[in-house]
């Protein structure tokens, strides 16, 4: 993989897992966003993973959902009942209200629900290392993003 993400994108696959906003198939996933206004589509074939989410499409690196699909897979570690504890969160919204500062926002976020932040974080750090041991290449997806809603997100 050329490029890693932010580590508090595994923070957002979290809450996609916990509010039920991935639909496995064989070799595709559609992934609602945290805000219900997009569906995303992960595809893959072997190691080679494509979305057509922001993050992957303009920065290359595998956003929340191509982690949340490998969490799902059990190539990447994950404790439900964290996804549990991150269910319910806008992280469209908290991410502009922090101007995607992403670690102050995780932080606010872990903080205003009573969470261990660095318990959580230190999840983050195990995953985000089992992140960086998969041979992964990381593509856009030519699939069009379905809004769901009229939201301007």
């Amino acid at each position: 993989m050329k490029k890693l993400p932010p580590k508090e994108k595994i923070l957002e696959a979290y809450t996609a897992i916990g509010d039920h906003h991935v639909q496995m198939g064989e070799n595709e996933a559609k992934v609602i966003s945290s805000n219900e206004a997009k569906r995303y589509t992960v595809k893959w074939h072997g190691d080679l993973y494509q979305s057509n989410d922001n993050a992957t499409y303009w920065q290359g690196y595998p956003g929340y959902p191509i982690l949340a699909v490998l969490m799902l897979q059990g190539r990447l570690p994950f404790d439900p009942k964290l996804a549990k504890q991150l269910s319910n969160i806008d992280w469209n919204k908290v991410n502009q209200e922090f101007k995607r500062h992403y670690a102050a926002a995780a932080t606010a976020v872990l903080t205003k629900n009573g969470l261990d932040v660095g318990k959580v974080m230190h999840e983050v750090e195990s995953c985000y290392e089992a992140l960086t041991k998969l041979p992964l290449v990381i593509k856009r997806c030519g699939v069009k993003v379905e809004k769901l809603t009229s939201s301007n997100s």
